[in-house]
């Protein structure tokens, strides 16, 4: 099996589980109060800080310039970053696919002999289901976000690519707080960050292995950069004698001046915050001279699909993404359903775009690109332009023209062509439909019906098709039109014409 084969494995059925997962979503009236409420939150703090900024779209050109040129050269940074991060006392290892990132990663932990991970915020990993493969082998991988640490009790993924755990209230945390530590706690946020706190911080002192994510890597130095707002990142990336970075191998920049721009547009996008509470960048492995950090650091470097996209004119643009999820706080499919309908690791619009990119596999992860309105809100809300919008209907062709699509739809399809390339089978068939719904309107509505109807109408209802079509109207119109201008010739004398 190819590794994005396994990855696909490890994730739920994606396409044939999404009707299911979307159901059950809109069943779970707080679930969708909670995503809307946050969503609205960093929506309503990222249109604030772009206002303090000042001219956001040429930040916006800015930043979008900088992705074109580090993905139109990515091979030159890449080089460049690992010789940098190798002079300063780093590992660098190139992956191809998920399975070699995680064999690799088992070939250090095993050189360590380690049996405790603490991990910072790593999407990558959950990309590659690290996770799972650390507890085959018997390694204990704690998360350190507290979101994360949440959903790691809860025995659940990541729901959104920055606030993980957007989708549970305080009730439900002193819940798995209590079932873990076998102490009862109140639903108060102070009480339950203060449990977190003193739980956590034995696993930084104790751990083997620290991992982390990379928000950016810069390649004139070898850097490595993490943000986040709560500290543990900092944690992990200085306290265990051995740090271990898994990145996508896009996540670029070629100089620190390029780094201002994407950080300062990440948080802003983000979170509406200036800067993020905790910026680390880090160079190399403990120095003779430093007081702390960590004996070594090994920067895995993950394809997994990522390079396919390369030189393609429609969707390289995808690798431009930095993640900063403000495409997810607009998305009105998101805000209903959240991040776990999608059943994949990356959700809301870049997930449905960038999922059955990296898996190539238009069978399953493909049905996510229907996951969309394609109001174009995503495109508008991305501080690097990318067109997520145009790149879900080019995803939707490519499902069509292999035909994966239900052979009910491809016939529906084919009889909609084939009735719309004919004028008289077009009237036919507005008249006939007139007639047909007789059965299921009420009160002027069809507010029920047989498949497919029913997917639309178990939701909202759907207006009844008048007895005259517009056309029909349209050449009423015209005809009285006509009437009209002949009397007032005749009245006046003259001659029609």
């Amino acid at each position: 099996m190819s590794a994005g084969g396994q990855a696909a494995a490890l994730d739920q059925k994606i396409g044939s589980g999404l009707k299911d997962r979307t159901k059950q979503a809109l069943g779970d009236e707080f679930l969708r109060k909670a995503v809307a409420y946050t969503t609205d939150k960093l929506k309503t703090g990222r249109l604030q800080a772009m206002d303090m900024f000042g001219d956001w779209e040429a930040w916006r050109d800015r930043g979008k310039a900088i992705r074109e040129h580090t993905i139109n050269h990515l091979d030159y940074y890449l080089s460049q970053f690992a010789d940098n991060v190798t002079k300063k006392g780093g590992n660098v290892y190139f992956c191809n696919g998920s399975s070699d990132a995680v064999s690799t990663f088992m070939e250090i932990a095993d050189k360590q002999k380690a049996k405790l991970v603490a991990k910072g915020k790593s999407m990558v990993s959950e990309e590659i289901h690290l996770n799972h493969h650390l507890e085959q082998r018997n390694i204990e991988a704690i998360e350190t976000d507290l979101g994360e640490y949440i959903l790691q009790l809860a025995k659940e993924t990541p729901s959104h690519l920055i606030i993980p755990a957007i989708h549970k209230n305080k009730q439900q945390i002193a819940t798995l707080f209590t079932e873990a530590s076998g102490q009862h706690f109140e639903p108060e946020t102070k009480v339950l960050a203060e449990y977190a706190r003193k739980k956590l911080r034995n696993y930084f002192l104790e751990s083997d292995i620290g991992l982390t994510g990379c928000n950016f890597g810069v390649a004139e130095t070898g850097s490595v950069t993490l943000v986040e707002n709560e500290g543990n990142g900092r944690m992990v990336s200085t306290l265990p004698k051995v740090h271990v970075v898994v990145m996508g191998m896009e996540r670029l920049v070629p100089t620190m001046e390029d780094l201002e721009v994407v950080l300062n547009m990440l948080a802003r996008s983000a979170t509406g915050q200036k800067l993020t509470t905790y910026t680390s960048l880090v160079t190399g492995p403990k120095r003779p001279e430093d007081l702390d950090g960590p004996e070594e650091l090994h920067v895995i470097i993950l394809d997994n699909g990522r390079s396919q996209q390369l030189g393609d004119p429609i969707f390289q643009e995808v690798l431009h993404c930095i993640r900063c999820a403000a495409c997810l706080n607009v998305c009105p499919v998101y805000r209903h359903v959240g991040g776990h309908t999608y059943g994949t690791t990356y959700s809301g619009p870049i997930g449905a775009v960038l999922t059955p990119l990296i898996q190539q596999d238009m069978k399953e992860a493909g049905t996510l690109s229907y996951a969309s309105s394609l109001c174009g809100a995503c495109y508008e809300a991305c501080p690097m332009k990318i067109p997520l919008h145009d790149m879900l209907v080019h995803l939707r062709h490519r499902k069509v023209k292999m035909k994966l699509t239900a052979l009910p739809e491809r016939i529906a399809f084919k009889s909609y062509q084939t009735v719309f390339g004919n004028i008289t089978l077009f009237k036919l068939a507005t008249k006939m439909g007139y007639y047909m719904q007789k059965p299921l309107v009420r009160g002027g509505m069809i507010k029920s019906g047989p498949p497919p109807i029913s997917g639309w109408t178990q939701s909202r209802f759907l207006p009844m098709l008048p007895k005259k079509s517009f056309r029909d109207r349209w050449g009423d119109l015209q005809k009285e039109l006509a009437a009209k201008n002949t009397a007032g010739a005749r009245a006046k004398g003259g001659h029609a014409k």
